[in-house]
This record gives C-alpha cells, structure tokens and sequence, in this order.
C-alpha cells in the first residue's frame, strides 16, 4: 500500500506543481486574478490545472479502493502511468492543444483501468 500512497502522494504534488505554473503564466501574461482569461497561453495553463482537479477526483479514490483488492506495486505501476500521462497532457495542451492527445490517453486509460479493477475486486470479495 505505501507504493499506491506514494504515487497518489506524486500526483498531488504534480497538482502542486501545475497550480505554481498558472500563478508564473498569470504574473508572465499580465491576467490579474481574478480572471481567467485574456491571455492563450495562460488559459492553456489554467484549463490543464483545471482538467488535472477533474481527473483526481476519479484517480485519488481509485487508487485506493483498487490497491483494498490487488497488488500495491501493481496498482502503483498503473497510477504512475497517469502521473508520466498529466506531464505529457501539459507539454502537449500548452505547446499546441491539438496535441494533447497521448496525455489525455495516458491519463484516462488507467483511471478506467482503476475503476474496472475496483468493481472486480469489491464484486470478487463479496462471493
């Protein structure tokens, strides 16, 4: 379980990291708060903050109901692909949003990967 802790603990300061980037992009682009809006590249950087918050509502609970039913070590390998998918989902977004594609893949792919093997295992524990 400390590996599934871990990565979650990863993607949580991965989120960190993302909100000082909208705060830099903010102060580089002159969009005073509260607006979100007025400068591309700044948005880019806010909706990738904003997408992230929308997909660790799902990753967080995932991660530790699967990690109840299966291997930690495993269910740690599979949250970091999402960790290594947000990374790539922020190149892409903010060097060209059309190109966010892998990022967004690698992100989703193992959030329903997670999902999946919850149901499994709570459904396999109660038989």
């Amino acid at each position: 379980m400390a590996w599934t802790h871990l990565v979650i603990l990863l993607a949580l300061f991965e989120y960190i990291g993302f909100g000082i980037l909208v705060g830099r992009a903010r102060e580089r682009y002159g969009v005073k708060a509260p607006a979100i809006t007025g400068n591309e590249i700044f948005e880019r950087y806010f909706r990738v903050q904003q997408n992230t918050l929308e997909l660790l509502i799902l990753f967080v609970p995932a991660m530790l109901i699967t990690a109840q039913y299966w291997n930690g070590a495993w269910v740690a390998l599979v949250g970091l692909v999402y960790v290594i998918g947000r990374a790539l989902y922020l190149q892409g977004y903010v060097s060209n949003p059309r190109s966010r594609g892998l990022g967004f893949l690698l992100s989703m792919v193992p959030i329903l990967l997670l999902l999946i093997a919850s149901v499994v295992g709570s459904v396999r524990a109660l038989m």
